[in-house]
């Protein structure tokens, strides 16, 4: 059977007039009438509307893995930047703090440029404030410098303290005896400084006031008119040196740092700061005929004598630090660079990936003040 038809009654309504609902017969609200609606909204997604949703999320996915990989990028890269400023930084204050001291109990001209023995072999080939690449000491990594500093800790005067009379060869009677104290490690300088200059340091066993009489553990014959220089009980001697891309020192007062096949112990070369892979030095001397002490020019060649030793009056050195963050890509075009450059130039291509780091430069030009308080010295 047909369901009944329903004729279109719709009728004009006036302004005014009124328009009554029409009847539907009840069949026409049966199941068959619905059909067409009822599947239209139940009949779910096209296998292509899929497709692009599955599309869209992917792009969008992508997308956000993206942005999150290069926010970890650059969060690593900020971090390491970081890092190296931080390493760089302290490794430029120690350096710094021990060359401001450097040369105190150790000024005089009696005693630069001589060997000194610190113990049995250990010795250093010259005395003096501030070495850079001294003889002995193993070299660091390759294009890097090393660096020796010296220093005392006693409150005796720069320039000794003379001897008086020599009642034995391991006894000096001296004009101030309170200046020492059992363990002062002491240096004693002939009258006269010989043609070859060799010293050693020595230690106090015992210092009275009456008499004024400072005793040694070794002494030295002849000292009559010779003056004591007191290094105090703690003297520094230290070596700074690049040792796999890390910054270390060793105390040649404890350590034999002289020795090659101790290099890698960190025991006795230990590491200071990581990720410096250099570090350049130049000493700052005064070249006027006659002595100025004013620094003139700025170079490497160490000293031979007295009077050279008085004239390096500064020492200027760069640190370069680098960002542990390896880039996939190179970022670094070319080396560092430094005010020294002409003469001592950063070169890091020792390492082959070395472009792909970032780095930073710390460089300062400090006074060695022990030496610019003595002034011009008289010959020199």
């Amino acid at each position: 059977m047909h369901p009944p038809r329903i004729s279109d009654s719709r009728q004009h309504v006036g302004w005014g007039e009124r328009s009554e609902p029409q009847q539907v017969s009840a069949p026409m609200l049966g199941f068959a009438a619905l059909t067409p609606t009822y599947s239209a909204r139940h009949s779910g997604f096209s296998i292509v509307e899929v497709l692009i949703g599955l599309a869209i999320g992917m792009i969008s996915l992508l997308m956000i893995v993206r942005i999150v990989l290069g926010s970890e990028g650059d969060r690593r890269t900020t971090t390491g930047s970081a890092d190296a400023q931080n390493n760089g930084a302290l490794a430029l204050y120690l350096l710094q703090r021990d060359i401001r001291q450097a040369g105190y109990g150790i000024s005089s001209t009696r005693l630069l440029a001589c060997s000194l023995t610190l113990r049995s072999g250990v010795s250093l080939a010259a005395l003096a404030p501030v070495i850079v690449n001294p003889a002995g000491v193993p070299a660091g990594d390759a294009n890097t410098d090393t660096v020796l500093i010296v220093f005392g800790s006693a409150a005796g005067s720069p320039e000794g303290t003379s001897v008086i009379q020599q009642p034995a060869q391991t006894q000096y009677t001296v004009t101030t005896p309170t200046v020492f104290r059992v363990n002062d490690r002491v240096v004693a300088a002939l009258p006269t400084r010989p043609a070859s200059c060799s010293l050693s340091l020595d230690s106090v066993t015992a210092a009275t006031s009456s008499p004024p009489v400072v005793t040694v553990a070794t002494g030295l014959a002849a000292m009559s008119s010779g003056t004591v220089f007191n290094l105090g009980a703690s003297p520094v001697v230290r070596a700074y040196a690049v040792r796999g891309a890390t910054l270390t020192s060793c105390d040649l007062m404890l350590s034999d740092c002289l020795n090659a096949a101790n290099v890698a112990d960190r025991s006795i070369w230990v590491p200071i700061a990581d990720d410096i892979v250099s570090l350049r030095a130049q000493y700052g001397r005064d070249t006027s005929t006659p002595m100025d002490a004013i620094v003139d020019a700025y170079d490497q060649a160490s000293p031979t004598t007295a009077c050279g030793w008085a004239r390096t009056l500064a020492a200027r050195f760069a640190l370069v630090a680098r960002s542990p963050q390896r880039e996939k890509t190179q970022v670094t075009g070319t080396a560092p660079a430094w005010v020294g450059s002409t003469a001592a130039a950063i070169n890091l291509s020792a390492a082959a990936d070395w472009q792909h780091y970032r780095y930073q430069v710390f460089q300062t030009t400090t006074p060695a003040r022990n030496m610019s308080w003595l002034g011009v010295q008289p010959g020199c």
